[in-house]
């Protein structure tokens, strides 16, 4: 029998600053191919839980364990980007490749781009300013942004509170394509209990008493209303 390594651990993280203690003794195992959502309150820590993942946070306690192989790509929650923002939709996409360091893509690189731009439905607004697109192209471009390098682990932080349904729906919908499609595992942190139920398998709630976690038919509505508001 072949067991399936995790792409992600968590074991026994605890993240405590100065006087507020933000959760402790948090365990989680991600297995390749997963969608996972994260929900919780205000306050509770689930913003410091991704910049632990992503590095940008050492834990107080606790270790952080990747496969050799996680790439993570990131989608933030819905930012303005002003409307003289100069770069076209398909350059924007683009940075996650060069950066600013040059001013051109090779043709392995502009065919990537492409290709995710085929796969995120932006192809035929490649060359729309980002700064003129709607709400929910700007988050279809974050999106294809964090896809263009090929991630196997992609964080969706918030990345749907700002839409309209229809867009919501859009946006997760393709998604769920690429998870079940490419293994791509997703952790997606949300207050949207029914967006999580449609599209999750499992979920991971934080509270100020602690973690609980398992399939997502278990997040009744008991558990979200019992003063562990989402």
């Amino acid at each position: 029998m072949t067991t399936t390594k995790p792409i992600l651990t968590l074991e026994h993280l605890g993240m405590t600053f100065p006087g507020h203690p933000v959760f402790n003794d948090l365990n989680l195992t991600v297995a390749p191919g997963e969608f996972w959502s994260i929900v919780g309150e205000n306050g509770v820590g689930k913003t410091t839980l991704m910049r632990t993942i992503l590095h940008q946070l050492r834990p107080t306690t606790g270790t952080v364990t990747y496969d050799p192989s996680l790439r993570i790509g990131y989608v933030p929650q819905f930012r303005n980007i002003d409307s003289e923002y100069p770069l076209t939709i398909r350059d924007f996409i683009g940075l996650n490749l060069t950066g600013w360091k040059l001013p051109w893509l090779s043709r392995s690189e502009r065919s990537r781009v492409m290709k995710i731009l085929a796969q995120t439905g932006l192809e035929k607004i490649a060359s729309r300013p980002i700064g003129q697109a709607s709400g929910g192209e700007k988050q279809k471009a974050y999106l294809a942004q964090a896809l263009v390098e090929n991630p196997n682990l992609l964080i969706l932080d918030e990345s749907t509170a700002s839409l309209d349904p229809v867009t919501k729906t859009e946006l997760l919908d393709l998604v769920r394509e690429l998870n079940r499609e490419l293994q791509l595992t997703v952790l997606f942190v949300t207050h949207d209990i029914p967006l999580a139920r449609k599209y999750s398998q499992q979920y991971l709630m934080l509270t100020p008493a602690g973690t609980e976690q398992g399939p997502i038919a278990e997040l009744t509505d008991q558990k979200v209303w019992r003063g562990e508001r989402v």
